[in-house]
């Protein structure tokens, strides 16, 4: 069976990183989350009280970053870890989505991810979701898909997600959130979100998650 590599990319809480856990573990491949990445880096910016705007400051933050994706045998998920301390529940407080996007338009901050994650995509049988996986990190992968959904349905989605965590959480301050993110996501100087010529859109503002995979899947096994 060929190994190729999966890319998944759109818009913030569209299901990006559900659809490449399930269809990683359906195909016996690898799940690489590249928002948690820049999310470990902006959390790392955050404790540290890295000025973004200071690029000199910002190269020495990186120096001192190690990221690596650990596998829970618990839940059988792929974790990530900055500097060997699981962040993995940390990384989705609100406090870091409101300043991700910042530092993921960064141009040192993309350029140290994107070498990192092409390094973890040496070996092909890789899922990865982000919003330049198929546009700059993968550019030739033999699969991509672009992920979209009505904006009210991301909207209720993250603000569900959010309220499990902190019940203080508002709708309004979740919308606000999420648009804002895209549009610094699609109007960002460097590898802004856009979708790849060749990419598969997958609309799932009316799918279940079992209906979207059921999609993806399809598609990929025609592939391999």
């Amino acid at each position: 069976m060929n190994k190729i590599i999966i890319a998944i990319d759109g818009w913030s809480s569209c299901g990006k990183s559900t659809l490449a856990k399930q269809l990683a573990g359906k195909l016996g491949y690898v799940y690489i989350d590249s928002g948690a990445m820049y999310r470990a880096i902006t959390l790392f910016f955050l404790r540290n009280n890295i000025n973004f705007d200071q690029e000199k400051k910002v190269l020495e933050a990186l120096k001192k970053i190690k990221i690596d994706f650990r596998l829970n045998d618990s839940s059988g998920q792929s974790e990530i870890f900055l500097n060997d301390e699981n962040v993995e529940s940390e990384i989705r407080d609100l406090k870091v989505a409101d300043k991700v996007s910042d530092v993921a338009a960064i141009k040192v901050v993309r350029e140290f991810a994107v070498a990192q994650q092409q390094k973890l995509g040496e070996q092909k049988a890789v899922v990865m979701d982000g919003r330049d996986i198929g546009t700059v990190v993968f550019p030739h992968s033999a699969l991509k898909i672009f992920m979209t959904a009505q904006i009210e349905v991301r909207v209720q989605r993250r603000y569900l997600e959010m309220k499990q965590k902190n019940p203080d959480t508002t709708i309004e301050e979740v919308k606000k959130n999420l648009e804002t993110r895209d549009y610094i996501d699609s109007h960002r100087e460097i590898s802004p979100l856009r979708k790849a010529a060749d990419a598969i859109e997958l609309d799932n503002t009316n799918l279940t998650m079992d209906e979207q995979l059921n999609i993806a899947l399809k598609i990929a096994e025609k592939l391999l």
